[in-house]
């Protein structure tokens, strides 16, 4: 009886290394919402990190987060750093590149819980009720996160984070 557990136990272990290695090497989450403001309203609260305390939701999970910013106050070189709980972790963003208003890329670098290293794509669109944002974040997908994601993915880890910020957002761009 130990036997056919101990076979059982290295077929269930096998298969899921193997489903692991079959997964993609990236991964890609993708929202978008329509804000009944400007571009360059919404551009605004995107383009400066200290304006993503009114409705990041990140910030929300943790209000004594320790945060620190570096370089310009806004658009390509600014920095932004956090350490918070383990809901949050720690890490780095840097904005690379900023088209006002219709295009914000950041680097993200994830410390804790987990090292990453993703990139986040910020664009914002007219259109006839005010402004179409998409917001999409992609990056490498190691082995070990790729086993993780046979039993929960990224999309569904963040994505739900990513409309709460974009729900804020909205708020706060269309007072």
């Amino acid at each position: 009886m130990l036997k056919l557990i101990a076979i059982l136990i290295i077929v269930v272990i096998t298969a899921i290394l193997v489903l692991a290695r079959l997964k993609p090497s990236t991964f890609r989450v993708e929202r978008s919402a329509i804000i009944h403001a400007s571009p360059d309203k919404v551009f605004a609260y995107i383009n400066d990190f200290q304006k993503w305390k009114a409705w990041s939701a990140w910030e929300k999970k943790d209000v004594n987060m320790k945060t620190t910013y570096s370089g310009p106050p806004s658009g390509k070189g600014a920095v932004y750093e956090w350490n918070g709980n383990r809901n949050v972790g720690s890490g780095k963003l840097e904005i690379v590149e900023s088209s006002a208003p219709s295009t914000v890329i950041i680097k993200l670098d994830f410390i804790t819980p987990f090292e990453g290293h993703n990139q986040a794509t910020f664009t914002l669109q007219p259109v006839p009720e005010g402004t179409k944002i998409v917001w999409v974040m992609d990056g490498p997908m190691a082995f070990i996160p790729k086993v993780f994601s046979l039993f929960i993915s990224m999309d569904h880890m963040i994505g739900k984070d990513f409309e709460d910020s974009l729900e804020s957002l909205k708020a706060v761009a269309e007072k």
